[in-house]
C-alpha cells in the first residue's frame, strides 16, 4: 500500500530545476526541496540568493546539508519503481488524455515516449526499439514526446527546421538557406538557442536584481516610515509632559487668582460688619435717648422737667458718618496680572524644556566632520586631526588652487552633503570673532566674499565680543546673552532648512526656513582674524554629548 501511494506521488520527488529524481536532496530555510548540485550551480549563477519555487531572498547564502530523511524516501521510491518496471516490463499503458499518442500503433495507441524530428512521428517503447539498434535510424534526433511535429517543419519545403536565419529573425530549413534566404546569416537552431537560452537567464538575472532592490527599496521605505512613527511617538509623549505640566501650572495659578479674589471680598466684607456694629450700636444708645426724651416731654411735674433737662441736653458722643464709605476692591486687571504671572512662570522653564528635546532630536543626526586642507587660507593653522582652526600672522606658502579661498580667512569641512539631515557642533568658548554655518561647493573662493544666501552661505557670526547676526541679506541682529560657548548647526537638505543652536543653554538662536539647495553643501568655518593675540582661539569640532544641556 505505501509502495503504490509512494508511485503515484512521484511528483514530490522531483527536483524543479533538473525536473528529475532527487540527488542527495537538500532543504532550503524556505522547507523547499532541491538536488544539492542542482540549488548550488543556481545559486553560483546569480548575483542575489532567492528559492527558485518561492523566490525568498536569503542575504546569506544557506549552509545546506543532504536532508537524510527525504534521501531515504527517494531511495526506496527508486527501488521500488525498479522493482515495478522489471515485474511490469511487458506492459505499457495506454495514452491517456493530454498525453502524446504512439503514431504507430493499431487498436490501443499506446503512451509516447520520444518523437523523431526526421520521422516526423512519435514512438511509443515498442515502436522506439528500431531508432535504438537500427543504424541508419539511430542517426536520427530524437526529442521527448511532442505533439504538433508538423510545427517543425517548412511549410513551404517540407524539410525539417534545422537553422536561425539571423538576418530575418526565424527558423528556416536547409532549403531556405539556398533559395529564399540565400546570402543570409545562418546559425544552427542549437546555438541560437544556447545564445537565446544565456539572453533568458541574463535577462531573468537582471528582473530579480530589480526585484530585490525593489524589496530593499520597500524596506527602506517601512523602515522610514516606522523611524517616523517612533519620531511621531516620541513627539507626542513630550506634547503630553509637556501639556500637563502647563495645566498644572494653569490650574495652580487659578487657585491663587480665586484666592486673592475672596480674600479682597472677605476684607470688604469685615469692614463693613466693624462698620455696621458700629452703626448698630450708635443707634441702640440713640434709640434709648430718644425713649428718655420722650418720655421727658410728655412729663406734666415742672420742677421735675426742669431737673432733668439739663442732664439730657448734652447728647452722647456719636461718629460722623457722613464721610464713612466702605469701598469695593478694584478687580481690574487682576485676571490679567495673573495671566502674565503664569507666562513668566512657565514661559522660561517650558521653553528650555521644549528646546532641550528639539536639540536632542537634531542631535540624532550627528556626523564626522573634518576640516579640508586644500580649502583653507594660507593664514589659518589646522590641527593635524582636522578638529581645530585659528588664524596666525605667518602666512604659509600654499599652492593657490581653485578650492582655496585666497582672501577670506575661512575653511571649508571635507564632507559634502547632498540630501538628508545632518548635526555638528563647534566649542567657540574664548573668542570675539568668529563665522560658522555652511556654503555651497559652488561658492566663490577668491577675492572678498559676501556671507548671504543668495551667495551660498548660510551663517551666523559674532563681532567685537557681543555683536552677533544672523546673515540672512539683509542680517538679523540677535539677542545673546550671555552668548553661547558651544554651537550646534543643523541641516535639513529637503526641507530647506538651517537651525543654530546654543548647545549649553538648550536653545535655538537662528534659523533659515524655506531655503533651496541645489548643490551640495559644506560645514563652512571662519575663525576670524586673531587681532594681537584677542582673538586667538581656536574654533574646535567637538563629539556630540546629548545629555550636555540637560547637566548644564
Amino acid at each position: 500500500m505505501y509502495a503504490a501511494s509512494n508511485l503515484r506521488s512521484e511528483d514530490q520527488f522531483l527536483c524543479s530545476i533538473c525536473l528529475d529524481v532527487f540527488t542527495d536532496p537538500v532543504t532550503t530555510p524556505c522547507g523547499h526541496n532541491f538536488c544539492k548540485t542542482c540549488i548550488s550551480q543556481h545559486w553560483d549563477m546569480n548575483v542575489i540568493c532567492q528559492c527558485p519555487m518561492c523566490n525568498e531572498t536569503f542575504y546569506t547564502r544557506p549552509q545546506l546539508r543532504v536532508n537524510t530523511f527525504i534521501s531515504e524516501m527517494v531511495a526506496q521510491f527508486r527501488r521500488e519503481a525498479q522493482q515495478k518496471a522489471s515485474s511490469s516490463s511487458s506492459e505499457q499503458q495506454a495514452a491517456k488524455p493530454g498525453e502524446v499518442p504512439c503514431d504507430v500503433c493499431t487498436g490501443t495507441r499506446l503512451k509516447a515516449l520520444k518523437s523523431c524530428l526526421v520521422c516526423q512521428t512519435s514512438y511509443c517503447q515498442t515502436h522506439l526499439e528500431p531508432h535504438l539498434t537500427v543504424k541508419g535510424l539511430k542517426r536520427h534526433q530524437l526529442i521527448d514526446a511532442v505533439e504538433n511535429l508538423e510545427g517543425r517543419m517548412c511549410t513551404k519545403h517540407d524539410n525539417l527546421l534545422q537553422l536561425f536565419c539571423k538576418t530575418d529573425q526565424t527558423c528556416v530549413c536547409m532549403l531556405c538557406s539556398v533559395l529564399d534566404h540565400k546570402n543570409h546569416e545562418f546559425v544552427p537552431l542549437r546555438e541560437e538557442y544556447e545564445g537565446k537560452k544565456a539572453e533568458l537567464e541574463k535577462t531573468e538575472a537582471e528582473i530579480q536584481q530589480m526585484i530585490q532592490k525593489r524589496r530593499l527599496k520597500i524596506q527602506e521605505i517601512t523602515e522610514s516610515v516606522k523611524m517616523s512613527k517612533d519620531a511621531a511617538d516620541r513627539q507626542k509623549a513630550e506634547g503630553v509632559q509637556v501639556f500637563t505640566a502647563l495645566m498644572e501650572s494653569v490650574e495652580r495659578r487659578l487657585k491663587e487668582l480665586m484666592k486673592e479674589i475672596e480674600d479682597k471680598q472677605e476684607t470688604t466684607e469685615k469692614q463693613a460688619e466693624g462698620l455696621i456694629k458700629d452703626l448698630e450700636q450708635e443707634i441702640s444708645e440713640l434709640m434709648e435717648r430718644s425713649s428718655e426724651v420722650e418720655q421727658l416731654s410728655r412729663s406734666e411735674d415742672h420742677l421735675h422737667l426742669l431737673q432733668s433737662f439739663s442732664s439730657l441736653k448734652a447728647a452722647p458722643p456719636t461718629k460722623d458718618w457722613t464721610e464713612v464709605r466702605v469701598h469695593p476692591p478694584s478687580y481690574e486687571g487682576t485676571v490679567g496680572r495673573a495671566v502674565d504671572q503664569l507666562q513668566e512662570t512657565i514661559r522660561k522653564p517650558m521653553k528650555k524644556k521644549l528646546f532641550e528635546a528639539e536639540l536632542q532630536r537634531v542631535q540624532q543626526y550627528e556626523v564626522d566632520v573634518t576640516l579640508d586642507p586644500d580649502t583653507a587660507h594660507p593664514d589659518l593653522i589646522l590641527s593635524d586631526d582636522g578638529k581645530q582652526v585659528y588664524h596666525s600672522d605667518v602666512r604659509k606658502n600654499l599652492p593657490d588652487n581653485p578650492e582655496r579661498f585666497s582672501q577670506c580667512p575661512c575653511v571649508l569641512g571635507e564632507q559634502s552633503f547632498s540630501s538628508g539631515r545632518f548635526y555638528f557642533e563647534v566649542q567657540v568658548k574664548g573668542k570675539t570673532d568668529w563665522d560658522l554655518g555652511v556654503a555651497t561647493e559652488s561658492i566663490n573662493r577668491k577675492g572678498q566674499i559676501t556671507l548671504r544666501p543668495q551667495d551660498g552661505f548660510w551663517t551666523v557670526w559674532l563681532r567685537n565680543g557681543n555683536e552677533y547676526k544672523a546673515l540672512a541679506g539683509p542680517s538679523v541682529r540677535l539677542c545673546l546673552h550671555p552668548g553661547p560657548e558651544k554651537v550646534g548647526v543643523f541641516v535639513d537638505y529637503e526641507e530647506g532648512l538651517v537651525s543654530f543652536y546654543d548647545v549649553g543653554a538648550a536653545a535655538l538662536i537662528y534659523s533659515f526656513t524655506g531655503c533651496s539647495f541645489t548643490h551640495k553643501l559644506h560645514p563652512y568655518f571662519e575663525p576670524s582674524l586673531n587681532y594681537g593675540g584677542k582673538n586667538s582661539a581656536p574654533l574646535i569640532i567637538c563629539p556630540v554629548n546629548q545629555t550636555e544641556s540637560i547637566n548644564d
